[in-house]
Order: structure tokens, then C-alpha cells, then sequence
């Protein structure tokens, strides 16, 4: 089967490259065409996923189809953006009618829980990796950087962290547990679900926001420098969900949470005035922690002691000693 087959019979024919709102011109010529309405942004942003880096290299392809698209629309979340289309770059050591088949399966249905259409893409020979771009819309100026947060503000994140590195040693065939507490955890790594309607919520809300990705310590450094603030993260406050306690014990759950990394949930700052109107709406938010004067990250136990650890979360270049 050649390439523009192979692009043909297993992702243009898909429902999710039928178009949307939003997509002139989807899969079948030289670029892809987006309409955007008066006064709103492009938000785009890229994610490459690699075999033995980012997922086993031997798993489910139709998970690996779902997860690989969720992990990059997150980024769309975190800027509040609605939606629009992707794009799919893969490349394959081989053609797998079975393996297309069913990654292609699993890639429809998160596009169609995320609201994404496939635009374009590329199909190459070489070690599996994947590569996403997503594109959404936002009105213009009102987009959720990292760059906001303001003295005085509170530190929130959107749900239970740490499911998804808890889930590393079942991914990885390490450790067996019982399907109560498995489930919730390889659930949340393989089938992550970008909060869209948590960043639209805080548009014109929250000061500053991001997805978590490398772990709650890592990526709150990332809010505080750019918005040259100090972020201080209650450890008593982290929420952690019962199956992560179950598996690893409340010690290392809060490890997990802390440093772990894909979560794939949103982390904000939010002035305290806006938190009571956004519970009253059902809006997910956890109060962690606070904005200071200063800079970095600091991590306090529950007596207020400052226990910071050194490692922060996951980095792809760290440099070593």
C-alpha cells in the first residue's frame, strides 16, 4: 500500500476528516483552509509523541490513537480556545493494515470527544513517532497565557493529579492490581480528556494558565517565570484521587501528583474574588496554593515547612553533572 493510499483508505475516509465549523478545506490538496470569525486568534500548537519515549512501543494502537491526539488538543484547553482541526504526521517502520485500522479508531474517537477535524498531514517510513498540530480559535487578546498571574491570587488546578504516572508500571506491564484501581488510573493515561470547557470557563477569569504535563512543580515554575511571581503549592491541598492511594500508598501518591507529569490538567491562577461564582457554575477548581511576590516555586507541608524537592518533574535534555 503506498502513502497516498495508505492517507486515503485509513484517515481521509474517517468521520473526524469530514470537516467542521471552522475547516473550508480539509484532507485532499496542498494545504488545509480555516475560516476564522471577525476578531479571533489562531491558537496553534504541535506535540511529537516517540516509541519508548512517550508510550511503550509495543501497546494498543487504538489507545495510543486516542491518547496521542488528547495529549496535544490539552494545550488548546489551556489557552481557552475552542476547537477547530489537526493535523497527523506518522511515521511507521512498517505498513500494519491492523495497526492503521485500529489507531485510526481510536484517533476518530477522541476527535470526536474533542471536537477536532482532521485537516492534513504526512505519513513517512521510520521509528514510530507521532506529530499533531492542533488549531483553535479564541477572541483576540482574551487568550490564557502563563504570563498573568498577579500577586494575591489563588493557584488552582482543575482535577486529581497523578493518575497517569501512577499508571506507568501497569502500562508498562511492571505491577498488577486489581481492576478497581487500575481502571481509574490507565484510564486517565490513555484516554486523557482536554478540559475545554474548564479554559473557556476561566476566560476573562483566570490570570495565568497552563496544562500540566511535565508535573504540577515543573509546570507552575513555568507560570512563575514568565509572570515573574512566586508560586506557592500546599502539599495538604494537592487533590489525589482514592484508586492512586490505593495503588501506590499516600506517600508516593503525592509524589505521583507532585512531579509525575501527564496529568493533561489545567493549573491556574485565579483572583480570589472570581472562585465562589465559578464553583457556584460547577466549574472544577482546586484550590493548591497562592501567588506571592518573588520568584519560583515552593512547596510547604502541612505544618507550613518548606519542603521543596530538587527534582521538579520530567525534562527531555536534563542536563547531568
Amino acid at each position: 500500500m503506498g502513502e497516498f493510499e495508505l492517507i486515503r483508505h485509513y484517515f481521509a475516509a474517517a468521520p473526524c476528516a469530514q470537516g467542521g465549523e471552522g475547516v473550508a478545506l480539509g484532507i485532499g490538496d496542498d494545504c488545509a483552509l480555516l475560516d476564522l470569525p471577525a476578531a479571533q486568534q489562531l491558537a496553534v500548537s504541535t506535540d511529537t509523541l516517540v516509541a519508548g519515549v512517550h508510550f511503550p512501543a509495543v501497546c494498543d494502537p487504538s489507545l495510543l490513537g486516542q491518547r496521542s491526539l488528547a495529549v496535544a488538543a490539552s494545550d488548546l484547553a489551556a489557552m481557552g480556545a475552542t476547537p477547530i482541526g489537526f493535523t497527523l504526521a506518522l511515521t511507521l517502520p512498517e505498513v500494519s493494515a491492523q495497526w492503521l485500522q485500529a489507531y485510526a479508531e481510536g484517533l476518530n474517537r477522541m476527535a470526536r470527544r474533542c471536537g477536532l477535524s482532521l485537516i492534513g498531514g504526512d505519513t513517512t517510513r521510520g521509528p514510530l513517532s507521532i506529530t499533531m498540530t492542533v488549531f483553535g480559535r479564541v477572541a483576540r487578546g482574551q487568550a490564557l497565557l502563563r504570563s498573568g498571574a498577579q500577586v494575591g491570587d489563588l493557584l488552582c488546578v482543575g482535577g486529581e493529579l497523578g493518575n497517569a504516572a501512577g499508571a506507568l508500571p501497569l502500562v508498562l506491564g511492571e505491577r498488577q492490581v486489581e481492576a478497581d484501581l487500575a481502571g481509574p488510573l490507565l484510564a486517565h493515561y490513555w484516554s486523557p480528556s482536554p478540559q475545554f470547557a474548564l479554559g473557556q470557563a476561566l476566560l476573562g477569569k483566570a490570570t495565568a494558565a497552563l496544562d500540566i504535563s511535565d508535573g504540577l512543580l515543573a509546570d507552575c515554575g513555568h507560570i512563575a517565570k514568565a509572570s515573574r511571581r512566586a508560586l506557592e503549592v500546599n502539599l495538604a491541598q494537592v487533590p489525589v484521587s482514592p484508586a492512586l492511594q490505593g495503588f501506590l500508598g499516600s506517600e508516593a501518591a503525592r509524589q505521583a501528583a507532585l512531579i509525575g507529569g501527564d496529568d493533561y490538567v489545567l493549573a491556574f491562577t485565579l483572583p480570589p474574588a472570581q472562585l465562589s461564582s465559578l464553583r457556584a457554575a460547577g466549574v472544577p477548581v482546586h484550590v493548591v496554593g497562592r501567588v506571592l511576590d518573588g520568584e519560583g516555586v515552593r512547596l510547604l507541608d502541612e505544618q507550613g515547612q518548606d519542603i521543596t524537592p530538587q527534582q521538579r518533574g520530567y525534562q527531555h535534555f536534563r542536563e547531568t553533572p
